[in-house]
């Protein structure tokens, strides 16, 4: 997405370290990139970009049912926000290889949120 991410990741066995991974990835996209946007003093007092939110959101999938439903929520995201009409027409997403492979069809969700109102899927 253009101003926010969503990941699902698979983490080394008992290792639950989501904190310094976010803050690697954080600290290796900032220095690859111009410091052009406004930084409030705070932001320069932490030495901080003001192009990341200082928290993130963390869940772990508690089974298969839970993983699809992240993942349709996911996968729906760029409608929700208005950047595309259909889930197909966004073409960042990994919906595309699991069309491929026969885990969606192209014509998921059929560019509406009903999808995602059976059942609890989303935020």
């Amino acid at each position: 997405m253009p101003d926010h991410l969503h990941c699902i990741w698979t983490l080394p066995e008992h290792d639950g370290d989501y904190s310094s991974r976010w803050q690697a990835i954080k600290k290796a996209f900032s220095k690859s990139i111009p410091k052009t946007e406004y930084r409030s003093q705070t932001h320069l007092k932490r030495n901080e970009r003001s192009i990341w939110q200082r928290r993130f959101w963390e869940h772990t999938i508690t089974g298969d049912q839970d993983y699809a439903a992240h993942m349709d929520y996911i996968h729906y995201n760029p409608v929700k926000h208005g950047w595309v009409k259909s889930v197909k027409d966004w073409p960042y997403s990994t919906f595309h290889r699991l069309v491929e492979k026969g885990v969606y069809p192209l014509d998921w969700a059929g560019g509406t949120a009903e999808i995602l109102d059976k059942g609890k899927r989303g935020e």
